[in-house]
């Protein structure tokens, strides 16, 4: 175990103990990309066994004044309330935005990471995706500080976070259906490697439970947050022999997907089905019936995490790493007891 004090560990040290030159560390330290995989690996790690920390001056830290704020990928109106509220926050101290997607993946690829001390970002935001744990620590060194928006999965505790309860939207959409008397339930949900989608699915399970009502396998779905996916379970399970009478849609694009497949098997909403959504993304007020959802407060979400990060980037403690703001109940017009 390292007994090196804080700050007495240099980079002379680092490459002494690896056997490379102290330019070689240098370019590990700075994202530089020509340096061979094994001969970063073992700098990575002496890096790590000394908890080094790069050395940074005051007036170089954060000097692009820039926030990267980076997506798994982008969902039309859900990501533009996550802009606009991080964008809320930049805006009034002076930061600029910019704007990059994974793809999909819930982990940025290493040469994304390697590049961003080029770049000297204040910091960066990742929204429903994060750094792998070596990832966390290169960030670290190098004092670019982030903040996970909606994470994708666990996160430790050292790892910043803001979300919302997602359990308990779940709960507070499923116990509203059973309450108007629906038993046949079904909910469509994101993927299920995915955090908020097993959370949610996991309220929906136990407001089942807590109401003695048992929960058909069959109609649980994984899909992804779309409309396309709302729309493909949608018609799957509307043209079942025994339909279910109320669909918990996991997300607001994926509910119009399954109102487009009730119209499109004749089924009225909320007559023969009711449907309820989440997020309540600014559309949902504008279908036809008004989409009954669960407020997930996007905006705040962004703009908490957008403040943290800006502390953070100044050098001021924070109380917490873990955030979860509350959902609502928002009750429209697409749900009401069932007819038979």
């Amino acid at each position: 175990m390292t007994t090196d004090r804080p700050g007495s560990t240099t980079i002379a040290t680092i490459a002494n103990e690896v056997g490379v030159s102290v330019a070689t560390v240098s370019k590990v330290l700075n994202g530089r990309t020509d340096v061979a995989p094994e001969t970063r690996a073992r700098v990575e790690a002496s890096l790590e066994r000394h908890s080094y920390r790069r050395r940074v001056s005051r007036q170089a830290t954060g000097s692009s004044g820039q926030i990267d704020l980076v997506f798994h990928e982008f969902d039309s109106e859900w990501a533009m309330e996550i802009i606009q509220g991080v964008e809320a926050v930049t805006a009034v101290s002076g930061h600029d935005l910019m704007l990059s997607q994974l793809g999909g993946r819930h982990h940025p690829p290493q040469q994304w990471v390697d590049a961003l001390p080029n770049r000297r970002p204040l910091g960066v935001l990742f929204v429903v995706s994060s750094p792998t744990q070596a990832q966390q620590q290169q960030l670290q060194r190098q004092r670019i500080p982030f903040v996970v928006i909606d994470t994708d999965s666990a996160t430790s505790a050292s790892v910043p976070t803001v979300g919302s309860s997602n359990f308990n939207g779940g709960l507070q959409a499923t116990r509203h259906l059973l309450e108007l008397g629906h038993r046949r339930l079904a909910v469509i949900s994101g993927h299920e490697d995915v955090l908020c989608s097993r959370e949610r699915v996991a309220g929906f399970r136990f407001a089942h439970e807590e109401a003695g009502v048992a929960v058909d396998a069959e109609l649980v779905r994984y899909g992804n947050f779309t409309v396309e996916s709302g729309y493909r379970h949608g018609m799957d399970l509307l043209n079942r022999p025994e339909r279910p009478t109320a669909i918990f849609a996991g997300a607001d694009m994926q509910a119009v997907g399954v109102l487009r497949a009730a119209r499109r098997l004749g089924l009225r909403i909320p007559d023969d089905l009711s449907l309820i959504g989440y997020d309540n993304l600014p559309m949902s007020a504008w279908t036809d019936p008004a989409l009954t959802t669960i407020n997930q407060p996007l905006r705040d979400m962004a703009g908490t995490a957008a403040r943290i990060l800006l502390d953070l980037a100044r050098g001021v403690p924070i109380t917490t790493t873990r955030i979860d703001l509350v959902t609502e109940l928002i009750v429209r017009e697409s749900t009401a007891p069932p007819t038979s």
